[in-house]
């Protein structure tokens, strides 16, 4: 299985609407990989919370984490033709979604090769600390698993990947990788390596990680996009620009990995006490 991850170089002179479009062409441009990913917000800026509002996207007759929902926003509409052209799997990484409630959610979008909404995930870990995207937006509740035909992904977004239990709980629905996109700091770019090869470790799965690079809402990005495979080797890793990292995965590798050292099935903690 073929993954090219899509650094994207966020920058404030762009407008929003031409990025969009060339984003749209970089991934009809990866044509021949079978899976895309793009980085959480890279319209908006994941720290531009001013943006937020006027941009969310609404998403049409799909519950959380529900299939085939309908998009009514431009980001969704281009990314939604941009994988149907390009025949890929395409994570889209995240946009600001306005939901049925008016609440607004930071939600990632999976389109399938024939450009339909396949699965949606809404944040469920909100970074801020009691200011920005933590008040500004609403929290997810469901974990969401995507079922390709090569292997299967769990999703995650970006402050998620500080919370092992969401990957444990991933594991446990089958995820054999985890797609991570991203608005890292700079300031913290050595946690972002040190918890992406982490999850692959402690779960025996690839990591996909996608950040956005440049500079926005004065916050400085880690770019470094990284790919993990499930002994936590790194596979690649950008620079601190955009770029495209394409990688080959062996779906095997996991079984393989989980069956000569079989740590998954020495859990204890967050199992049942077994019946006397």
């Amino acid at each position: 299985m073929r993954a090219s991850l899509i650094q994207i170089d966020v920058n404030p002179d762009e407008s929003i609407n031409s990025r969009r479009r060339r984003v749209g062409s970089l991934v009809r441009e990866q044509r021949g990989s079978d899976l895309v990913v793009l980085p959480e917000l890279w319209t908006v800026g994941a720290f531009a919370y001013d943006l937020f509002a006027d941009e969310a996207e609404t998403l049409d007759g799909a519950r959380e984490g529900a299939r085939e929902g309908t998009l009514d926003g431009t980001t969704a509409r281009e990314m939604s033709e941009a994988a149907r052209e390009a025949g890929v799997w395409l994570h889209a990484g995240s946009v600001p979604e306005r939901g049925a409630d008016g609440v607004l959610y930071n939600t990632s979008l999976v389109f399938s090769p024939d450009g339909e909404l396949a699965h949606s995930y809404r944040k469920i870990h909100r970074f801020g600390f009691d200011k920005g995207e933590a008040v500004l937006m609403g929290a997810g509740s469901q974990l969401v698993t995507a079922a390709l035909p090569e292997l299967t992904l769990g999703l995650a977004t970006c402050y998620d990947l500080r919370f092992p239990e969401l990957f444990r709980g991933l594991v446990d629905a089958g995820a054999q990788a985890f797609v991570i996109p991203a608005g890292w700091p700079e300031r913290r770019r050595a946690h972002w390596t040190l918890l992406a090869r982490a999850r692959a470790v402690e779960n025996q799965a690839y990591v996909l990680a996608c950040g956005t690079g440049g500079t926005h809402a004065g916050v400085e990005q880690a770019g470094h996009s990284i790919a993990v495979d499930p002994w936590g080797e790194v596979l690649a890793e950008a620079g601190p620009g955009e770029e495209i990292l394409t990688v080959d995965l062996d779906p095997a590798r996991v079984a393989e990995t989980r069956e000569v050292f079989p740590a998954l099935k020495d859990r204890v903690l967050g199992l049942e006490a077994p019946k006397r």
